[in-house]
């Protein structure tokens, strides 16, 4: 460490790595606005933020099978808290949520349901608050890992995407927030991915059931059919979720 530098916290890396997750990867850098605000907040420069959100890159294992390698001096604490994300995102994605609520201050960027009194009235309570804090939480990892756009489809209107499970969220708790599990699609093709009448392989290509019929299958579906996706800038799906997909739940 140089001289006159401060060591980062626990804490500045959890909320740092917190905007890494929700941010695309074309804005990790220091002239993105909230890069600057989280900078301000946390008394450094945005070059050191977008520095850490870089060294954070670099130990993504899907932007290394893009040939992306980012920051190769990431710190033991940089990759202490990584692999805290990793082993349990559910814990790690509510706490991180909680600093920023504390940091941000309600209504300036941070989750408003964490701040609420509430949350300390009762185990029932709380969970429900947890439980929407992460769901939202995974909607912004989702988003930003796709760019806003449906990997089968590519319609890139929010409003009208969803950040969906390949294993299904009543099903696997521990997959719930993990983003290797998520992917970026439309209403429509959502609901006929949850239903099994389109899957996709663990090769990252679209499928769709013969059990469609046949007019609704030409009309919405079957262009699709073979077709790469688009593969997310982080957090590549699973293949081995994508091949449980394409087993169990997929309609033959």
């Amino acid at each position: 460490m140089k001289e006159g530098q401060k060591r980062w916290t626990r804490e500045e890396l959890i909320l740092t790595f917190n905007l890494y997750c929700k941010t695309p990867f074309g804005k990790l850098h220091s002239r993105n606005p909230e890069v600057i605000e989280l900078a301000a907040l946390i008394g450094r420069s945005p070059n050191a933020v977008a520095f850490k959100l870089v060294n954070f890159a670099s130990l993504d294992p899907s932007l290394k099978k893009r040939g992306i390698k980012g920051a190769s001096n990431h710190s033991k604490l940089d990759k202490q808290v990584w692999d805290a994300f990793n082993d349990n995102w559910e814990e790690l994605a509510f706490e991180s949520e909680q600093l920023r609520a504390q940091l941000y201050g309600k209504g300036q960027g941070a989750n408003d349901l964490v701040q609420e009194p509430r949350i300390t009235e009762g185990k029932e309570e709380l969970r429900l608050v947890k439980a929407r804090v992460n769901q939202q939480f995974f909607r912004s990892m989702i988003m930003a890992a796709y760019n806003q756009t449906c990997c089968i489809t590519g319609i890139g209107i929010p409003s009208l995407l969803i950040a969906g499970h390949i294993r299904p969220w009543a099903e696997a708790p521990k997959l719930r927030l993990n983003p290797h599990n998520g992917l970026a699609l439309n209403t429509l093709h959502d609901k006929a991915f949850e239903l099994g009448l389109i899957t996709i392989t663990p090769d990252y290509k679209v499928r769709v059931s013969p059990q469609l019929p046949t007019e609704e299958a030409s009309t919405f579906f079957s262009r699709y059919e073979g077709q790469p996706i688009r593969l997310p800038q982080r957090f590549l799906p699973d293949p081995e979720l994508l091949k449980y997909h394409n087993d169990e739940r997929f309609l033959h």
